[in-house]
């Protein structure tokens, strides 16, 4: 097996494209990029690599916790695509976004500003932006087939799911998932913010987790070192690209601007040095393993 494109494609999205291989699925994570729900015309390389290399790494350690769709980053993976596509089982996906919450920030801070809640969850008064919460939270959202996902509460989760039990397993774990992430995180000298899974059930109705788990795409970084309570946090994903293309002029409607090459490399860096701190090792030793071709 050569080409990607062999292969019958079931789904495009914004960074994944999905085929159908046999009774199985090749998920393969593009270098596209997008801010605002829109996708720039310029690829950030090594991206894709990055986002499969980190699932990869979590999905090995994460098994005492739950199942994944997992099977090979290398086995019937076409060349094309090495170091950057996953072979999964067909999983029936849960139609709710599992976000998990450690600090306050992002869309949670402005909902905190307005109302002391976050998904109907009361927290205490006086936080700062970017604080560390008491504990963790379980933030559900709905899945926008376009647009932006919306924040729900766990009852209007639990609507959508259909399964009480079901969505409370679901909760309880990805509660346990991001403690098990923030804690290695933290000793790699990172912060993870919070952090957003995606769970289904197989064949059987066992609960598994699948698309990607905790890449610097579905989660925030932090940089321990530079910290600080009371503002925005320097992070390990596309804020860069969020900040310039906010401070372009772009009006954010399609079609969305080039990327200038000197945010294209800081991106680029950014994505590295979150895989190297995360795993421990450097990006290299991921493209070598899995016969990457960049």
């Amino acid at each position: 097996m050569s080409s990607a494109a062999d292969l019958p494609l079931i789904s495009s999205g914004k960074v994944r494209d999905i085929y159908e291989l046999d009774d199985r699925l090749l998920m393969v994570a593009s270098d596209r990029i997008s801010t605002y729900d829109v996708v720039h015309p310029t690829p950030i390389p090594g991206k894709g690599a990055v986002l499969t290399g980190i699932s990869d790494f979590w999905f090995q350690r994460t098994g005492q916790i739950v199942p994944n769709h997992l099977i090979s980053v290398t086995e019937d993976v076409p060349d094309d695509v090495r170091g950057r596509a996953m072979v999964v089982q067909k999983l029936q996906m849960l139609p709710v976004e599992c976000v998990v919450r450690g600090y306050i920030t992002g869309s949670g801070w402005s909902d905190y500003q307005k109302t002391g809640k976050v998904s109907g969850i009361e927290l205490p008064e006086g936080l700062q932006e970017s604080e560390q919460l008491p504990e963790p939270i379980f933030t559900p959202s709905t899945k926008a087939e376009s647009g932006h996902d919306e924040a729900i509460d766990f009852d209007q989760a639990i609507e959508a799911v259909g399964d009480a039990e079901l969505m409370e397993r679901v909760r309880d774990i990805s509660i346990e998932l991001y403690r098990f992430g923030a804690e290695h995180a933290r000793a790699n000298g990172v912060i993870l913010a919070d952090t957003k899974f995606e769970f289904g059930t197989d064949a059987d109705g066992n609960l598994v987790i699948g698309d990607e788990v905790l890449t610097p795409d579905s989660s925030r970084y932090w940089p321990a070192d530079s910290y600080e309570v009371g503002r925005g946090q320097p992070s390990f994903d596309k804020q860069y690209v969020r900040d310039w293309a906010t401070e372009s002029g772009w009006d954010k409607s399609p079609p969305a601007p080039a990327i200038p090459d000197d945010v294209v490399e800081g991106t680029r860096g950014r994505y590295i040095e979150a895989y190297e701190k995360v795993t421990g090792e450097p990006f290299d030793a991921w493209l070598e393993r899995t016969g990457a071709q960049l």
